[in-house]
């Protein structure tokens, strides 16, 4: 016995999925440029937070916590940024941090930003660790996952309109 089944709508259908293959990669773009916007706020207000204390040599052993010049350097204006989006194989990448922040003078010399951040976020020898950056990922991820959920639902289903499904 044999049965036939007719169906109707394929070549809506065909399209929709045309149009959202061609702009896959816009629109995960666009999803997360919008996490990378709530992660970057994060870590601006939790930059904000970092604990200081008066410039002193720590010495014999002992810690200190960062000066308010080594908090000025990282919490600068424009100093945290949205890397370049990488897109290769079908995905879409981008980091935040101070990686390619430069540098700013503290106390009459040039230093590297990226290299005090790093210094108050994971501590040295000198420094107590003042981990800012976990606390922003912790505390965004979850939004920022959210956020790019959402953006994409939406463009998705712009399209699908757009292209009469």
């Amino acid at each position: 016995m044999s049965y036939t089944v007719k169906t109707e709508g394929m070549e809506e259908l065909e399209r929709v999925l045309y149009a959202l293959g061609e702009k896959a990669e816009n629109i995960a773009s666009g999803a997360l440029y919008e996490g990378a916007g709530i992660m970057a706020d994060e870590m601006k207000k939790d930059a904000e937070s970092i604990r200081t204390a008066p410039f002193q040599y720590a010495a014999e052993g002992k810690t200190r916590l960062p000066s308010p010049q080594e908090k000025a350097v990282v919490t600068g204006a424009g100093k945290l940024g949205i890397a370049k989006f990488r897109k290769e194989d079908g995905e879409v990448n981008t980091s935040v941090g101070y990686g390619r922040s430069g540098y700013a003078e503290m106390a009459g010399k040039i230093v590297p930003i990226p290299l005090i951040a790093n210094s108050i976020n994971s501590g040295t020898s000198f420094m107590q660790r003042q981990p800012f950056v976990r606390k922003a990922k912790n505390r965004g991820g979850k939004r920022a996952m959210e956020a790019i959920k959402e953006t994409i639902e939406k463009k998705v289903e712009e399209l699908i309109k757009e292209n009469g499904g």
